[in-house]
C-alpha cells in the first residue's frame, strides 16, 4: 500500500448499458481500453455516477470481474463502494477482494446523513473488513456526510486508507488537511473549473 500506487490520474468511468438498461460489457471495455490508450494510471469502476446505487449486486460484481479479467495487471483496477449499509459495505469488499479488485474508493453509507460517529464507523468498519489501500471519498454536498479534518484525523491511524478524494467545495479544505496531517493521505481533488 505504498502512495505511488496513487499517483496520477484514476478517472471514475461510466458503466455502459444497452437500450433495455443491461450491461454492455463490451462497451465498458471499449471505454476503458480508451483511456488506457490516453494514459490514464488507474481505473475506478462503479463511482459515484450514478449506476453504482442503480445496479444490482449481482451486476456489480459482473462489472468489476470482467473488467479485471481485461485489464488487471496493466493499471489497478478500483471499485466505486456506495453501498446503503455498512454491512453490504463490507460484504461488497469482501467480495471484489476475492475477485481481484486492486482497491477502493469508499464513500459514506448511501441514503442516509449519520452523525460523526456513524460516519466514523461505517468508514472504519469498511476499511477492517478487507486489506486492499482504499480512498477516502469525501463529497457532502451529494452525500450530506462531511469528513472534516478533524474526522479525517481520527481515520488517519486505519492503515488502508491511503488516499483522499476532496470534493466538499470548500477551497480552504486541502489546505486545512495538508496543515493538519501533512502528507498522511495522497490527495486528490474534482476539478472546481471543469466541473469534473
Amino acid at each position: 500500500m505504498k502512495k505511488p500506487f496513487w499517483q496520477g490520474v484514476f478517472p471514475a468511468i461510466t458503466t455502459q448499458l444497452h437500450k433495455d438498461q443491461s450491461l454492455d460489457l463490451d462497451a465498458t471495455a471499449a471505454h476503458a481500453e480508451a483511456l488506457i490508450a490516453s494514459g490514464v494510471s488507474g481505473l475506478i469502476f462503479l463511482g459515484s455516477l450514478g449506476e453504482n446505487q442503480a445496479l444490482r449486486p449481482e451486476e456489480k460484481r459482473a462489472v468489476l470481474q470482467a473488467m479485471i479479467q481485461s485489464f488487471r495487471g496493466r493499471v489497478p483496477i478500483l471499485s466505486g463502494v456506495a453501498e446503503s449499509s455498512t454491512a453490504e459495505a463490507c460484504r461488497y469488499v469482501r467480495d471484489l477482494e476475492r475477485l481481484g479488485v486492486d482497491g477502493f474508493m469508499l464513500m459514506p453509507a448511501m441514503l442516509y446523513r449519520g452523525d460523526p460517529n456513524e460516519t466514523l464507523t461505517h468508514f472504519r468498519s469498511t476499511a477492517a473488513a478487507t486489506g486492499l489501500p482504499m480512498m477516502i471519498y469525501n463529497n457532502p454536498i451529494s452525500y450530506a456526510n462531511d469528513l472534516t479534518p478533524d474526522l479525517l484525523a481520527q481515520l488517519a491511524t486505519v492503515k488502508n486508507f491511503v488516499a483522499l478524494k476532496e470534493s466538499s467545495g470548500d477551497t480552504r479544505r486541502l489546505t486545512d488537511i495538508i496543515n493538519r496531517l501533512g502528507d498522511r493521505f495522497a490527495l486528490g481533488r474534482r476539478s472546481i473549473l471543469r466541473g469534473g
